[in-house]
C-alpha cells in the first residue's frame, strides 16, 4: 500500500504529484465555500431529520445555510433517476445508452440539466421549510438561485478535479464533505464522554473515548472488507483463442453490487411524507409521522430496514441483469462449468445474486441502523454517530480513488520500462 506513495514524491512523477495538488486545491476551496453563509440567513439549530445525510455530504453545510447547502446531492438524485429511466423504462435513453460515447455525452448534459432543475426544487422547499412565511416568496426564490448557483459551481469544480486531477470529481467532493465533518464528531464526543472531575470519573470518561475510537476505525476495517468481498463464479471458453485477453477464468460478482443507493432511495422514501407535513402544516398528520413514520421510531426503523433490503434487490437486478450476462457470456463462447449455457446460466447466476445480495442488504442495514441505534442508547450529540452511509461513501470513495492512483502509476511504470527497453 505504501509503495506507490513513494514513488508519488520520486523525481519522475512531477506531473502526478501536480494533479493530487490542484485536486487537494479544489477540495480546499469545497471546504472554504461550506462556510460561506447564502445572505439574509443564519445556522439552524435542532436535528434536520431526514435532511442529515444531505448535511454530513456537504460537510455541515446544510445546517450553516451555506452557498454549497445542497451540495451535489441534487445530481446525484438526478443521476439514479437516469440511471432508472436507461433501465428499457423509456426507449429514448435506452437508445443513447447504446451508442457510445456520443449517447454517454448526451445523458451526462441531461443529468447535469435535471441535477440544475432538482437543485432549484430542492433550494426553493428547504429555504420554505426552514424559513416559513418570514421572508417573501421573491426571497425565497433569491436564496434558492444561490443554492442551485453553488451547486452548479460544485459540479463544475467536479469536472475539473476529473479532468485536470485524480479520481472521480463529484465523489471525492463528497467525501471531502464528510470527512470535513469528523475533527468535530471525535471533539464533540470526546467532550460528551470524559468528565473532568474526579481522577476516577476522567480515567472512565477517556476508557469510553478511547472504545469509541476503536469501535469506530474496527468498523472502518470491515466496511473495507465487504466492500472488496466478491463472489468469483469460474468461468470455461469453448475456444480460448477466440477470446482476447482472456486471463481471468471467473464472473466477479461483488457483495455489495449496489453500493450506498438503497440507503439513499429508502431516506428518500422515509422523507416524502416528513416534507408534506412541514409544507400543509397539519397538527394530526405531523404527529403521525413522528410518531410512525420517522426512522427514529420503532415503526419507522422497521419500514426503513423494509426499504434498504427491497432497493437493495430492486437495484442489483435492474443493474447486473442475470439475462443480459447469460447471453453476453455464450455469445464470447464461455460457459459456467456444470451448468448448461442459457436459462440454466441465467437461472444460476440469478439464484447467486439473490444469496450475495441479501448478504450485503444486511451490511447496508446494520450500517445505516447504526446511527440511530447509537443515539438512541447514548445522550451524546446526534452528531456522534458510529457507522452510517457516510462512512461507506467514504470507503468506497478511498478506494475506488487509490486503485486509480495505483493504475495510473503502474502505467506509467510500464511505459517508463517499454521505452528503456527500446
Amino acid at each position: 500500500m505504501f509503495a506507490p506513495l513513494k514513488q508519488i514524491f520520486s523525481k519522475t512523477n512531477k506531473d502526478l504529484r501536480k494533479r493530487i495538488l490542484f485536486t487537494l486545491g479544489i477540495l480546499i476551496i469545497f471546504i472554504i465555500g461550506t462556510n460561506i453563509r447564502v445572505p439574509g440567513t443564519q445556522d439552524l439549530t435542532g436535528s434536520l431529520g431526514f435532511l442529515e445525510l444531505m448535511n454530513a455530504m456537504g460537510g455541515g453545510a446544510l445546517k450553516r445555510f451555506s452557498i454549497f447547502g445542497l451540495g451535489v446531492m441534487p445530481y446525484i438524485t438526478a443521476s439514479i433517476i437516469m440511471q432508472l429511466l436507461q433501465m428499457d423504462i423509456i426507449p429514448y435513453f435506452t437508445e443513447l445508452k447504446n451508442q457510445g460515447h456520443v449517447g454517454r455525452q448526451k445523458l451526462n448534459q441531461i443529468t447535469r440539466y435535471m441535477g440544475i432543475a432538482f437543485a432549484f426544487i430542492e433550494g426553493f422547499a428547504f429555504s420554505y421549510a426552514y424559513l416559513g412565511k418570514t421572508i417573501s416568496t421573491f426571497e425565497h426564490i433569491y436564496i434558492a438561485i444561490i443554492l442551485t448557483a453553488g451547486t452548479a459551481f460544485l459540479l463544475w469544480l467536479g469536472d475539473q478535479i476529473s479532468q485536470k486531477g485524480i479520481g472521480n470529481g463529484v465523489s471525492l467532493i463528497i467525501m471531502a464533505g464528510i470527512i470535513a465533518t469528523l475533527p468535530q464528531m471525535f471533539v464533540t464526543a470526546f467532550n460528551g464522554l470524559v468528565t473532568i472531575g474526579t481522577t476516577g470519573e476522567t480515567v472512565t470518561g477517556i476508557l469510553k473515548f478511547a472504545a469509541f475510537v476503536i469501535v469506530y476505525f474496527l468498523i472502518v476495517i470491515g466496511v473495507i472488507y465487504v466492500q472488496e468481498a466478491e463472489r468469483r463464479i469460474p468461468i470455461q471458453y469453448a475456444n480460448k483463442s477466440t477470446v482476447s485477453m482472456t486471463k481471468q477464468q471467473f464472473m466477479p460478482i461483488k457483495l455489495n453490487s449496489a453500493n450506498v443507493i438503497p440507503v439513499i432511495f429508502a431516506s428518500s422514501l422515509i422523507a416524502i411524507p416528513a416534507t408534506i407535513a412541514q409544507f400543509i402544516g397539519n397538527e394530526g398528520f405531523t404527529n403521525f409521522v413522528n410518531n410512525y413514520i420517522m426512522y427514529t421510531t420503532p415503526v419507522g426503523f422497521c419500514l426503513y430496514v423494509i426499504f434498504i433490503i427491497f432497493f437493495a434487490y430492486f437495484y442489483t437486478f435492474i443493474q447486473l441483469k442475470p439475462d443480459e450476462m447469460a447471453k453476453n457470456l455464450q455469445d464470447n463462447g464461455g460457459y459456467i462449468p456444470g451448468i448448461r449455457p442459457g436459462k440454466e446460466t441465467e437461472k444460476y447466476i440469478s439464484k447467486v445474486l439473490s444469496r450475495i445480495t441479501i448478504v450485503g442488504a444486511l451490511f447496508l442495514v446494520v450500517l445505516a441502523g447504526l446511527p440511530i441505534l447509537f443515539s438512541a442508547v447514548t445522550k451524546l450529540d446526534s452528531s456522534v454517530s458510529i457507522g452510517g452511509t457516510g462512512l461507506l461513501i467514504v470507503v468506497g470513495v478511498a478506494l475506488e480513488t487509490y486503485k486509480q492512483l495505483e493504475g495510473s502509476l503502474l502505467a506509467r511504470n510500464y511505459k517508463k520500462g517499454y521505452q528503456r527497453r527500446r
